[in-house]
């Protein structure tokens, strides 16, 4: 699952190299083929996420590195952090098409060397290489649709993004607990890329005809990677994964990674958010900090409970992906309903009954972990948390830009994206951080017997996350910008 997209390019070279209007939707002979082909990338990339939920446990305990296992998530989100920066960059000063093809490849290597992988330090590597194809991708698809569709089609692009998430997110989990289960988990990894290659075959020719941009100011390699915002990103991605890196450090070795890694981080976040976000502030900053709270507890959560549900209750590889499913469905429930004219006065306290149910279907989680209660609970609270998000990450978007001048409506969508990987970047670190302080990083492959169980690890990570929702939910006092 994802937010809202990133936003589409403010320049004026963006604004007015579209094609001009036609008749017909978006599936009209002069889209289709793009359509198709886009949707069909967003529809892998969906599937892949909720792939790897599923195959993760049996990765992370195949390769002995449960210890590892949060960063095997991070390390993704970091390297998308700083390559979501970059793919804005370069797709304003040189066109889409080189950021998308080149984040086709990064995210296609990273599978590669992830289902390859013979230690999980190598994996990690991989997801962090994904990572980097990914925040390319999926900022660059966007790109593409402010340049090849006119404006009064883009709505409706937008909606088949987020269509294209359903069904990877039923199938998904079914699927690649199937192939994990009969094949092993490397298939899970190493059959993705060769899928990409039909729709990118399909939407090539309607790529090749968008127009193309020539240089713009600071143009090259070196110009596109010197900006202001590449280089904040770079420092936030930096100084989080040492922040990581000092979280596994025991005591006193962890003071010199955590005081660069806050020395890269603090100041390069005050100038990529907007001034308040840390402190609450009125309208706008509000929406954004909430962003990253619901978004980086959520993931943090989600990452780690098909884990405790493979190696604290036994279930297979597919039961435990598909307790996520239902989150999946209510989510796109919540977006719907909150889409409702008649809520549109209310849009405040949607967003913060959101934080609310949210915060409630983490805290209900833990409970599989009683002897004797059912391992349905999981899948029962994570529909009530799959419907707060769909209220909540939806509504957020209607404030932003309600909130927004037309001028900065660009930078203050990109602030929200931005919002969304620094929240999953922490929140997961943290939760990796706690898991492994209690005995998580303990647990064997067997998942029963002496080191299997260690539910304080667990209980602790989906109790943090619980307050991090729950503090998101007692902001929301503060949507309503003064007067």
């Amino acid at each position: 699952m994802t937010a809202d997209p990133p936003a589409l390019s403010t320049s004026p070279r963006a604004r007015d190299a579209h094609p001009g209007d036609v008749t017909g939707g978006v599936l009209a002979p002069a889209h289709r083929a793009l359509t198709l082909g886009i949707v069909s990338v967003v529809s892998l990339v969906a599937f892949e996420a909720s792939a790897v939920n599923t195959a993760m446990p049996v990765a992370a305990r195949a390769l002995h590195g449960i210890g590892l296992y949060a960063f095997a998530f991070s390390a993704f989100f970091t390297a998308s952090l700083f390559a979501m920066a970059l793919a804005g960059v370069w797709s304003d000063r040189h066109g889409p098409l080189a950021p998308l093809f080149t984040g086709i490849a990064g995210f296609g290597a990273g599978l590669l060397i992830a289902g390859a992988a013979g230690d999980m330090t190598m994996f990690v590597a991989g997801r962090g290489v994904q990572g980097l194809g990914g925040g390319l991708v999926i900022v660059s698809l966007y790109a593409v649709v402010g340049r090849a569709y006119p404006e009064r089609l883009r709505p409706s692009v937008m909606a088949a993004f987020s269509a294209a998430w359903v069904v990877p997110v039923i199938v998904g989990p079914l699927l690649a607990g199937t192939v994990t289960e009969q094949f092993g988990w490397r298939w899970v990894f190493v059959a993705i890329p060769v899928l990409i290659l039909l729709p990118l075959a399909v939407m090539l020719p309607a790529l090749r005809k968008l127009p193309r941009t020539g240089p713009g100011p600071g143009g090259g390699v070196r110009g596109v990677l010197g900006s202001r915002r590449c280089r904040l990103a770079l420092a936030v991605a930096v100084g989080a994964g040492l922040l990581q890196y000092a979280g596994r450090r025991p005591g006193w070795a962890a003071l010199l990674p955590a005081a660069a890694g806050l020395v890269l981080l603090a100041p390069a976040l005050v100038r990529l958010l907007p001034r308040g976000t840390f402190r609450a502030g009125r309208g706008l900053p509000t929406v954004v900090l909430m962003r990253g709270l619901a978004a980086g507890a959520l993931v943090a959560a989600e990452s780690f409970i098909p884990l405790m549900l493979v190696t604290q209750r036994g279930l297979s590889a597919t039961l435990a992906g598909l307790s996520l499913t239902g989150g999946g469905l209510t989510w796109a429930l919540g977006s719907y309903v909150q889409s409702r004219p008649r809520l549109e006065a209310h849009r405040e306290r949607l967003m913060g009954l959101g934080m609310a149910l949210l915060a409630l279907a983490i805290a209900l989680v833990p409970l599989a972990l009683v002897d004797g209660m059912p391992v349905w609970v999981v899948a029962a609270a994570w529909t009530v948390g799959g419907f707060g998000m769909g209220l909540n990450i939806s509504s957020g978007g209607v404030l932003l830009l309600k909130l927004s001048r037309p001028e900065e409506t660009g930078s203050n969508s990109a602030s929200l994206q931005m919002a969304d990987a620094l929240g999953n970047v922490a929140f997961v670190g943290l939760s990796g951080a706690l898991f492994v302080a209690f005995g998580g990083g303990a647990i064997t492959a067997a998942p029963t017997g002496p080191g299997a169980s260690h539910p304080a690890a667990f209980t602790a990570v989906f109790a943090a996350m619980a307050v991090v929702a729950a503090a998101g939910a007692t902001t929301a006092t503060r949507l309503q910008p003064k007067a």
